[in-house]
């Protein structure tokens, strides 16, 4: 039972499987809600498979539903980050793009590397990443209202004002909402009080770590700093190929995102980041590379806080 494999390729509305079994090949489609999820389970029965390792590609909230789904009912689970299959197919020349071809290449992928598996993230935190997502969307409303601003006639422009003076509204109350959350259950608030002792990091920076970073045990902070994506991705080849270097941003673009701005704060205000950046400065390296460089160390910050449950002290802290 333990080389059953089942690839899933998941999309909004369908997901494709692929079942490695008995050295043979089945697919099938099902749709993506709870009928669906039966299904698949009845559809694996009547082929005498009550568990399976299951793989599927990290899609945010298109693949939670049927992961949980399958976690309670036995089944074990891997979630994977896109770029590793991608990487994958790259490797086995595959050309072939169609649903039923992914959800193959999946179940491949899951027989070959074996992935770690996954459990669900804790009800208390999917709450709070709600919550935080809720309050990105908002501010991005708020941002575009505010364009729209520019140029426009009088009466659009009151009607466009009293939207905006709504959106505040509405984002004051959701960051009240985040902040009540978190003082409610003791592991987030006891985290909150470590990470707003770092100079630099801000109330919605640490509802960002609270709700995307903290229910996975990563082992290091460069995984933190892979997972983002913003692990360097050098160019060189031999003697001859020795382009200029890129991070990798293989993960959440939003999430990379959120610490644009506490880096160019603690630039100013978190004496390590502060030294780090001068030093790069002396070296001769560029503002963007500074700026990226200073939002890495702030992430080594943040895992030596969180890891050692100590409040930031630049005096003895190493990083």
């Amino acid at each position: 039972m333990n080389d059953i494999i089942l690839g899933v390729d998941i999309s909004k509305a369908t997901f494709d499987v692929a079942l490695l079994f008995n050295n043979k090949v089945k697919t099938k489609k099902f749709n993506n809600n709870t009928k669906g999820f039966t299904e698949l389970k009845q559809w694996l029965q009547h082929k005498g498979i009550d568990t399976a390792h299951i793989c599927m590609e990290a899609t945010g909230s298109y693949g939670l539903r049927l992961a949980e789904y399958l976690y309670d009912n036995n089944f074990k689970v891997s979630i994977v980050n896109p770029a590793r299959i991608k990487g994958f197919a790259m490797s086995k020349l595959s050309r072939v793009k169609t649903d039923k071809a992914d959800s193959k290449l999946i179940a491949n992928f899951c027989q070959a590397m074996k992935p770690d598996l996954w459990q669900p993230t804790p009800k208390h935190i999917q709450e709070l990443q709600q919550w935080v997502r809720r309050l990105d969307s908002l501010i991005a409303n708020k941002n575009l209202e505010s364009n729209r601003l520019e140029g426009a006639i009088n009466d659009v422009a009151i009607n466009i004002t009293t939207h905006i003076e709504f959106l505040n509204k509405q984002i004051k109350e959701v960051e009240e909402l985040i902040c009540k959350h978190i003082k409610n259950h003791e592991d987030l608030n006891d985290k909150h009080k470590l990470l707003d002792s770092i100079p630099g990091i801000g109330e919605k920076t640490i509802a960002v770590i609270l709700a995307f970073l903290t229910a996975i045990d990563f082992n290091s902070a460069k995984e933190i700093v892979a997972f983002i994506g913003l692990n360097p991705k050098p160019r060189q080849s031999g003697t001859s190929v020795r382009g200029a270097g890129r991070i990798s941003k293989t993960g959440d673009a939003n999430l990379r995102k959120s610490f644009y701005m506490p880096a160019i704060v603690s630039l100013r205000h978190n004496p390590i980041v502060k030294d780090f950046a001068e030093r790069l400065s002396k070296a001769g390296k560029s503002k963007m590379v500074i700026v990226i460089a200073s939002m890495r160390k702030l992430i080594h910050i943040i895992y030596g806080v969180l890891k050692n449950k100590t409040p930031f002290n630049a005096n003895i802290m190493t990083i």
